[in-house]
């Protein structure tokens, strides 16, 4: 979602189709469509979104197939337009809202495509969050699993090693574990975090309803999981300003900025949008007490926090 994690990948032909023009409902449509989505997230019982770049734009992460998307500048031989940096930038509203939602307990689920790590520095907990193809911000000890998410970017992808040991002991008087810590930012051709994919792909066959927000739904397998839902008899609801490959598959076609349709959402719920108090990384979505489990860093922490990942 940045030029640089762009520049980053290995050449690769087949990016998908680029540059499709935006179409806006008109507002009196959005507020017809929100509704109808606020009453099927109320009879839902089990609610799974699905996140793409497009939740990120409003807050200066260029998305990859818009009009000004990084893809769709590079086929033209131009430059995308980056307004901030990966550390500097902020949850989007719609971010934030997604971690009302969860809290609310109306999110069961997030499958997401983002690598720019903003879910996770919202808060939302790691434990209910696949995403698929990878975060700038951790980095996984290819010997036991551990997870470390840092505050700066980890600066290498394809799943190379960062350059750091995993020090994590697991019991009193035993040495650290010190396998090598890799990327977890996927290239091209890199299979998916198997995980990841198994809990998405059951989350999705679980869902009724599943919710795509941003996404053109383009990459596989990632943009297919919402057709999990669709054949196991659940609804899928589209918010996105370009058509998307399964826009023929969905309930509701929402074409709208994400943030203005997810405000418009969290005020028929009758919910506020959490206010966002610096990076917060969240293990579990099942505290002890409220927000037991989130962990805010010092200025001179490295670590956010880790987490074994059982592979």
């Amino acid at each position: 979602m940045s030029v640089n994690y762009a520049a980053g990948l290995s050449p690769y032909a087949n990016k998908g189709v680029c540059g499709l023009p935006e179409v806006f409902d008109s507002p009196e449509e959005v507020r017809a469509k929100v509704e109808t989505l606020a009453q099927l997230i109320k009879e839902s019982q089990y609610m799974v979104v699905h996140s793409g770049a497009g939740i990120s734009t409003s807050v200066g992460i260029p998305d990859f197939r818009g009009p000004k998307g990084v893809w769709t500048l590079e086929e033209k031989g131009e430059l995308p337009h980056f307004d901030t940096t990966f550390e500097d930038a902020r949850p989007s509203l719609t971010h934030m809202a997604l971690l009302g939602l969860q809290r609310a307990g109306y999110v069961k689920y997030l499958i997401s495509q983002n690598v720019d790590g903003l879910h996770v520095r919202s808060g939302f907990p790691r434990d209910i969050l696949s995403e698929l193809h990878g975060n700038m911000f951790v980095e996984q000890c290819e010997k036991c699993g551990r997870q470390y998410v840092r505050e700066k970017v980890i600066g290498v992808m394809g799943l190379k090693p960062t350059g750091r040991y995993c020090d994590v002991v697991r019991s009193r008087g035993l040495r650290a574990c010190r396998g090598k810590l890799i990327s977890t930012i996927l290239d091209w051709e890199d299979s998916l975090p198997v995980r990841d994919l198994n809990k998405a792909d059951e989350a999705s066959r679980r869902a009724d309803l599943a919710l795509t927000l941003g996404t053109s739904l383009q990459i596989k397998p990632s943009g297919d999981l919402p057709l999990l839902t669709k054949r196991n008899g659940g609804k899928v609801v589209i918010v996105n300003l370009q058509p998307t490959k399964h826009d023929k598959h969905a309930h509701i076609c929402i074409h709208s900025y994400v943030d203005e349709v997810m405000k418009q959402l969290m005020e028929l719920l009758g919910l506020d949008i959490p206010k966002w108090e610096g990076p917060t990384v969240c293990e579990s979505s099942t505290p002890t007490s409220e927000h037991s489990n989130d962990v805010k860093p010092g200025h001179d922490d490295a670590i956010l926090f880790f987490i074994f990942i059982v592979c």
